[in-house]
């Protein structure tokens, strides 16, 4: 497991991103009638809203995740560029762009009607060599300032000369990734990474049948371009990270699907992002898909935020363990601290929860409405075998600690009442000082008083709560219950 700290460190994390920047600009309003003039729909235009496309949406998907990034590419000397800056500028992305006079600042119009898109209007005409050749001379002056170099394909003629360029920043000693276009991937020999979908892949001599096939025409394709690895979108199928020496799979993740536009976008982005924070290329993969699995969930061309991407990666993290509890704990700590600089309050009780009953229930979802993350103290087996006799706990600890760690409510369960010292400790206070929560809950007739830990939480700025339980619920009750039939 790589550490999240790399979360902290995004701020200082500088980015060039080059390639082919994009206007979008979206007219919105209702259809209600045929055009006389022709069988088209009319479309009463009620809303306008411009966004950055092309390499400029990967710009502002670094953005948007708190990295530095300068976007390096051209646009034309009219509206539509004005336009572009302005955005740019509202983002906080450093705009190195070129103005020419010759060709367009490249911009989509779309009209929509009732969430369906009508027609799409292209602006645009293939940026001539010397134009490349002055986006190249832009490039090597702004290269030295950056450690990692982000290309962005789009087959509109900006990155023509992008082979040198390439050469020049690996000569330089920088990291290049590259979301590629060309059919022939030889163009972007001496690459890092490159992040093809699977029909860019295909196009490229690359073979998707089998696993074995992916594995060996990534071979093929990395020896025969000159590139160092390969990060395969693989839609539905989730992602492979490809080296010469191993492949790693990523499953798609389950959310449902409201767009994919500008998905590739945010992968490389993101990719990017973690690698330059110090991960490997998988670890740093992982985080892009799950990146993926965020935007894909929200309409239109969308980005993540450190915090929504915090908060998945920590999730999938703790779960892709499956297991509820760990003894030592740092692990979870650490999880449970990153939630806590992310701006979410945390909530700590504790108890046996031998048989997990309505009661139960209840109380939890309480004591997780007081915050936002609910941390389960559990009384361990030999914990509990002290505290109510030589027949109990009915459940061991795994088994309570599966159980509990299902319902909604609950975030963490750890368990205590280990030796400590010369004595057992069946209290939590040990784990209350570590967790150090936010808010200390406790269920019955407690009085905040009497409460292990309440002191000390309340000495460190925190709350103490105590929730009546549900009359009529409680494990003992249910034995005897059960011993009477």
């Amino acid at each position: 497991m790589f550490d999240l700290s790399i979360f902290n460190h995004l701020s200082d994390v500088k980015i060039l991103v080059v390639g082919d920047v994009m206007l979008d600009r979206y007219w919105t309003g209702d259809s209600k009638r045929i055009s006389p003039e022709a069988p088209v729909p009319v479309v009463k235009i009620s809303g306008l809203d411009d966004k950055v496309g092309g390499a400029a949406n990967v710009a502002l998907n670094i953005a948007r995740l708190d990295g530095q990034v300068t976007l390096l590419g051209i646009i034309g000397d009219d509206e539509n560029g004005d336009r572009l800056e302005q955005l740019l500028t509202d983002e906080n992305i450093n705009s190195a762009l070129i103005r020419q006079t010759e060709q367009p600042t490249i911009t989509k119009l779309r009209v929509i009607s009732r969430q369906q898109q009508v027609v799409r209007l292209d602006f645009e005409e293939q940026f001539s060599i010397e134009h490349a050749k002055s986006l190249q001379q832009k490039f090597e002056h702004e290269l030295d300032n950056f450690d990692f170099i982000l290309f962005s394909d789009y087959a509109k003629g900006s990155l023509a000369c992008i082979k040198d360029m390439i050469a020049t920043a690996r000569a330089a000693g920088k990291t290049v990734l590259i979301d590629p276009k060309s059919k022939d991937l030889s163009d972007y020999a001496g690459a890092n990474v490159i992040t093809p979908n699977k029909d860019e892949f295909i196009a490229a001599g690359g073979q998707v049948h089998s696993e074995d096939a992916i594995w060996q025409s990534a071979q093929d394709v990395m020896t025969n371009c000159n590139i160092e690895s390969i990060l395969l979108t693989r839609s539905e199928q989730g992602m492979s990270a490809i080296t010469r020496t191993k492949k790693v799979d990523m499953p798609a993740q389950v959310l449902e699907v409201s767009d994919v536009t500008g998905a590739g976008d945010t992968v490389i982005a993101t990719l990017a992002m973690m690698m330059a924070a110090g991960l490997e290329l998988a670890d740093a993969a992982k985080i892009a898909n799950l990146a993926a699995g965020v935007v894909v969930a929200k309409l239109g061309a969308a980005t993540v935020s450190p915090e929504e991407l915090y908060r998945v990666v920590n999730k999938n993290m703790f779960e892709s363990k499956q297991a509820h509890y760990q003894t030592p704990f740092d692990e979870v700590l650490k999880h449970i601290e990153f939630a806590r600089q992310s701006g979410e309050k945390i909530v700590f009780t504790n108890g046996c929860f031998d048989i997990l009953h309505a009661g139960h229930v209840h109380y939890l979802e309480q004591a997780k409405a007081l915050g936002d993350r609910l941390v389960v103290g559990l009384n361990n087996d030999d914990s509990i075998t002290r505290l109510k006799g030589p027949t109990r706990p009915v459940n061991p600890l795994k088994d309570r600690a599966t159980v509990i760690s299902g319902l909604a409510s609950v975030d963490w369960v750890i368990p205590f009442g280990e030796l400590n010292g010369n004595q057992y400790d069946d209290t939590p206070f040990d784990i209350i000082q570590k967790v150090n929560p936010d808010i200390l809950v406790k269920g019955g007739d407690y009085t905040p008083e009497t409460i292990v830990g309440a002191d000390f939480v309340q000495a460190q700025g925190g709350q103490v709560a105590v929730i009546e339980f549900v009359d009529g619920c409680s494990t003992t009750k249910i034995i005897e219950k059960i011993q009477q039939k």
